[in-house]
């Protein structure tokens, strides 16, 4: 991560690396860092983890809404990298999990849903976009 931020940017988001879980091999690790310098002119450093659990389906424009999601919240909390990330990693969250819902009703009973019923629910989750209960919890490192 320290390498990223020599290349210029104060927050990297690294959202699914190949480290080993805690909980096992179901969950995909996140990690965040954000360089701030306080108004005494002192530089620090906040880093995050996050385990988040793997979902067996493949979806299109996680990544974007991943990256829109990082951007708004950092926005609002642009102090707090920790606070961002578990309201983005929350949003995919329910909009995965409502996605997965309305995929398998739409499929029926053991079927396997298909790329356009998997699309992203974005519209039925504005809620959850706009206020996400935080499901997802990350670590201050």
């Amino acid at each position: 991560m320290d390498l990223l931020h020599a290349m210029g940017p104060d927050t990297v988001v690294i959202t699914s690396s190949d480290l080993p879980s805690s909980l096992g091999e179901n969950y995909l690790i996140a990690l965040g860092s954000q360089k701030k310098i306080k108004p005494d002119g002192t530089k620090v450093t906040q880093r995050i983890r996050m385990e988040i659990p793997k979902v067996d389906a493949v979806f299109v424009g996680t990544g974007d809404l991943f990256a829109a999601m990082l951007l708004a919240w950092t926005h609002h909390h642009p102090n707090d990298l920790k606070m961002a990330c578990e309201k983005t990693v929350s949003v995919m969250h329910h909009v995965i999990k409502r996605t997965i819902s309305c995929a398998k009703a739409m499929a029926g009973d053991g079927k396997k849903p298909s790329a356009a019923q998997l699309e992203l629910r974005m519209v039925q989750s504005k809620k959850d976009i706009e206020n996400p209960e935080i499901v997802i919890q990350a670590t201050v490192l």
